[in-house]
């Protein structure tokens, strides 16, 4: 398991001292934590105490992500999953957890550990028995499916795949958004994601039913060429049949960069609604 960072052990500490919920940010394929960090800004102003860690090994900057590309390959959703759990257990109050994209995954696993106070997955990637994959999906990650080799690779996007799986609903920002936010990730990660429905011993698993899963908020944008709404949808449905509240929202003419983009405030000002009444 990889051990918790300065900076992660600062974040928790941070949040122990200031007594405020904490709340735990998860960065998906293609981002690192720092792609948060208005996110965090904006929770801590609410009174909220924000972490946002790691996937393991992810390096401080994205000028060393670019430098050292190789360092993001073979990081599964279990060992992301359980460096985020070793986090969590290191906090004295139970936070709320969100996340984007494999993040979003990532967090309803956290919920169905019973790990979350409150929960907020943003155009959440594939689990197992979310059975629908739209024609955008295998536009934007299906070659990288179909490649053996992927599984051993870190994936760097092109300028023209990030624009259609991410920026499609945006104009000139597109391109200011991917020279400073993207980076490789874990061919792994989404193999695990695209074959989740293929292979019953997946990792991109979620146990739905836990009655400790707590609160839960699907949000998507509307435009998603990655996670279209049809997947979203499904997982609210799998997700509704908890006996905790599960809500789904659509933010209208937003694509998959929806927590990055201009737009982002008005996101998080929706994550932070559904937090505030339960955590």
């Amino acid at each position: 398991m990889a051990s918790i960072s300065e900076r992660e052990n600062r974040e928790i500490e941070g949040a122990k001292a200031s007594g405020n919920t904490p709340v735990v940010f998860i960065h998906g394929l293609w981002l690192l934590p720092s792609s948060w960090a208005n996110w965090a800004d904006f929770f801590k102003e609410a009174g909220y105490a924000p972490l946002t860690p790691d996937w393991p090994d992810d390096p401080e900057t994205v000028e060393e992500a670019r430098a050292n590309p190789d360092v993001l390959a073979k990081k599964t959703l279990k060992q992301v999953a359980d460096h985020t759990t070793e986090i969590i257990n290191a906090l004295d109050k139970k936070p709320a957890v969100m996340g984007h994209s494999t993040g979003g995954l990532l967090a309803q696993m956290l919920a169905g550990r019973g790990l979350s106070a409150a929960t907020v997955a943003i155009d959440p990637g594939i689990f197992r028995g979310v059975l629908p994959l739209p024609a955008s999906v295998l536009r934007a990650v299906g070659p990288f499916l179909v490649n053996p080799l992927t599984r051993g690779r870190a994936i760097t996007l092109t300028f023209d795949q990030f624009k259609y799986g991410w920026a499609n609903a945006l104009d000139e920002e597109a391109k200011e958004l991917y020279d400073t936010f993207h980076v490789a990730g874990s061919g792994i990660s989404l193999v695990q994601m695209g074959n989740a429905n293929l292979n019953p011993w997946t990792e991109a698993k979620v146990n739905t039913k836990n009655p400790d899963r707590g609160p839960l908020l699907i949000i998507d944008g509307e435009k998603d060429h990655t996670v279209p709404w049809a997947i979203a949808n499904a997982a609210y449905k799998r997700q509704r049949r908890n006996p905790a509240v599960t809500e789904i929202v659509k933010i209208p003419n937003r694509g998959h960069s929806l927590t990055i983009d201009h737009g982002w405030r008005e996101v998080a000002q929706t994550a932070l609604d559904f937090v505030k009444r339960f955590a």
